[in-house]
């Protein structure tokens, strides 16, 4: 069986090494230095989650709750997770289960109605034709190889050419490019990905982090904003977007970010980078401050 190492997780699945410590910490996956290829499936679903509005102890919650109704081993790769309100409810034999409620929630396909969005092991709104899921399951265990990306990167075309709006597909597909650091192919595939779903959180911020290293912060600015406005407790998009003003000699628009990234994601080194720059900017600016009666009050 293939073993990924923990850098090679990283580096598939485009993550942070403080995110996958987060999910570790947070009990939704063990500590590991290798991975089988379905940890790296659980992971994968997970970082379509981490853009949407659901907290990781909502996360946990579901995937414990589904254990106990049904007996599953793993929740997050032996059904379909399912944004349902506040936590998840999963595609299981043809029912849409709810397992904290124990009930069987109202399923009317991800095409169709746009507050359930499917964010399963096969990526951001899931294709419904077998053909094109066979494919793109296919694409994406041949992705985890190195020797197999070139495959891979053959697959996701092919899927592409068949739905020309798989969004899944195009940011499997751009990541390789990014990864590669073909950045204008990254950014092409990135919006369409946007296009084909403006919905999708994950499509606007990877697409803020190619316009980034192209040196484009005021659209890197644009996305990373659209971002957030689609999910506002999406911790990463509020640290790039800080970064980004930061670059541009911002500082004062980048203190708001910061300050939102320690409150979302309060331990660990990036939330010590925050900290210290919001304390930096807070020392050294002079700023306004919107008193309650609304007056403007000058700070420090």
């Amino acid at each position: 069986m293939t073993r990924y190492s923990r850098q090679d997780v990283l580096r598939i699945l485009h993550l942070r090494a403080r995110q996958l410590t987060a999910w570790e910490q947070a009990g939704l996956v063990p500590a590991n230095q290798t991975y089988s290829f379905e940890d790296l499936a659980q992971l994968r679903t997970l970082r379509s989650l981490r853009a949407t509005r659901i907290t990781a102890r909502s996360i946990r919650a579901s995937v414990e709750a589904m254990r106990e109704a049904v007996g599953m081993c793993n929740p997050l790769v032996e059904a379909s997770a399912v944004g349902h309100g506040s936590h998840l409810a999963f595609r299981h034999n043809g029912a849409l289960v709810d397992p904290v409620t124990r009930q069987l929630a109202f399923d009317f396909g991800a095409g169709t109605n746009r507050q359930l969005s499917i964010v399963g092991a096969a990526g951001h709104a899931s294709g419904n034709e077998p053909g094109v899921q066979e494919l793109f399951q296919r694409a994406v265990r041949l992705e985890e190889v190195p020797a197999t990306i070139g495959k891979a990167v053959e697959l996701y075309r092919q899927i592409l050419a068949m739905r020309p709006n798989y969004a899944a597909a195009a940011i499997n597909l751009g990541t390789i490019h990014y990864n590669q650091r073909e950045f204008i192919l990254a950014e092409q595939l990135y919006r369409r990905a946007t296009e084909a779903d403006p919905e999708y959180a994950l499509a606007f911020f990877d697409l803020g982090n190619v316009l980034d290293e192209l040196k484009r912060l005021n659209d890197a600015i644009a996305a990373y904003q659209r971002a957030i406005a689609l999910v506002p407790q999406y911790a990463d998009a509020h640290y790039n977007l800080a970064l980004a003003y930061e670059r541009q000699g911002h500082r004062r628009r980048s203190l708001r970010h910061w300050l939102t990234y320690v409150r979302l994601d309060p331990i660990g080194p990036w939330a010590n980078h925050a900290k210290a720059q919001a304390k930096s900017i807070l020392s050294t600016e002079r700023l306004s401050i919107v008193s309650r009666a609304g007056r403007l009050v000058a700070a420090g």
